[in-house]
């Protein structure tokens, strides 16, 4: 088998090289390439090799710009420090993803199913690039930093590092600061969903985005649900909704 590892970290790209020659010891490593511009340069020379690792972190770069730069004819897995959210939009995109650092069984897996999958064709290709600029997008993206808010006559900035959670009453929209004041600003919860970040804040109903700081005591609920007792509020109606409840716990034990 004939294999290319993308990494930047070189004591990673040691370790998968002994896990993959233990597990196939006739396995020949073609390169350890580390930035991108190093990547795109070796697959345009080279004929494409049996199987990339892929990190997605490189030193000059995200590697889904590798797919943008060049076509890449090689089945891929993927390794990563990013947690399973962040990797969700690309999981489908390749045979499978490690989470680093590496685990033998979990690498001995990925290439069971590498092994089993048919090689690529015309119509059932290697990659969905709609899927891999999806997967970049949410890589890249930049989160909302602040929000404008009007007191009285003045305008004034709320940092969203500022916001303990955002609801909706009475259609409108408010954020909830850790200094304990609310203010109105111009957005529905759908809108805040997509503009702050996941890792933060956690839609747990259809009134309540919140963030982890702003809960004082988490307590089970009728119907497999949690109620949330919040910070700065006394309103008894943060329920987690059930189709939440293990999201919702995954998302707390980070």
């Amino acid at each position: 088998m004939k294999v290319l590892i993308v990494e930047d970290e070189a004591m990673a790209a040691r370790r998968l090289t002994s896990v993959l020659e233990q597990l196939e010891p006739g396995i020949e490593i073609l390169a350890k390439l580390d930035s991108v511009k190093r990547v795109v340069k070796w697959l345009n020379e080279n004929e494409a090799p049996e199987l990339i690792f892929f990190d997605i972190q490189l030193a000059d770069g995200i590697s889904f710009e590798v797919f943008e730069q060049t076509e890449v004819k090689s089945p891929v897995i993927f390794t990563t420090a990013f947690d399973e959210y962040a990797i969700q939009a690309f999981k489908v995109n390749s045979i499978d993803y490690l989470l680093k650092p590496i685990d033998p069984k979990e690498l001995e897996n990925a290439l069971t199913k590498f092994k089993e999958r048919a090689t690529p064709t015309p119509e059932q290709p290697a990659f969905d690039m709609g899927m891999i600029q999806k997967a970049m997008e949410m890589m890249t993206r930049q989160y909302k930093e602040r929000f404008v808010v009007k007191i009285g006559e003045h305008i004034h900035t709320i940092a969203t590092a500022d916001a303990a959670y955002f609801f909706s009453q009475e259609k409108a929209t408010f954020l909830q600061t850790h200094e304990k004041n609310r203010f109105i600003i111009d957005y529905t919860l759908e809108q805040l969903e997509q503009m702050v970040d996941p890792d933060k804040f956690f839609r747990i109903n259809r009134k309540y985005l919140i963030s982890l700081e702003a809960v004082r005591d988490i307590v089970t609920y009728s119907n497999s649900r949690l109620r949330l007792i919040l910070k700065y509020s006394d309103e008894m109606d943060a329920i987690v909704s059930r189709d939440k409840v293990q999201a919702f716990k995954k998302w707390l034990d980070r």
